[in-house]
This record gives C-alpha cells, structure tokens and sequence, in this order.
C-alpha cells in the first residue's frame, strides 16, 4: 500500500521487535495507523516513539486507545 508500511517493515527500519511496533500502535503512540483486516500498516513518515520510563504508562489515544479491547472480544 503506498504511503504505508507493514508492521514487519517498520520494525526494521526502527531497529526494534515486531512486537514493540505492534505495543506502539496499541498504545496509540504512531498517529495515522490504518487496520487493514487483520495487519496493521504504519505510515511511512512515522518517527519512532520514544521508550517509556519503566513505570510509566502511555496515554491511549482516542482513535486508536480501545482497539486492544475490541481484539479480545
């Protein structure tokens, strides 16, 4: 899909674990997300966001807080 990345490929570029990318998202921290059926994609301008304090919980986002609730449904 033009304009978007995979999670696999954003994970890449990043240098981080596909999970890491898929934990962003679910916390809302990578604005503009798009799910597509069951993969995510990532626009391809995103920047990486930065690592919590341990401790520290991210704020949900509104477009994206409630999607790991409707996962487990």
């Amino acid at each position: 899909m033009k304009g978007y990345l995979s999670v696999q490929q954003t994970a890449d570029k990043w240098g981080v674990s596909v999970r890491w990318v898929n934990q962003y998202i679910l916390e809302g921290r990578i604005p503009g997300c798009e799910r597509f059926g069951h993969a995510w994609a990532v626009p391809e301008n995103a920047i990486k966001p930065k690592r919590l304090t341990p401790g520290v919980k991210a704020k949900q986002s509104s477009s994206v807080g409630n999607v790991g609730e409707n996962m487990r449904k």
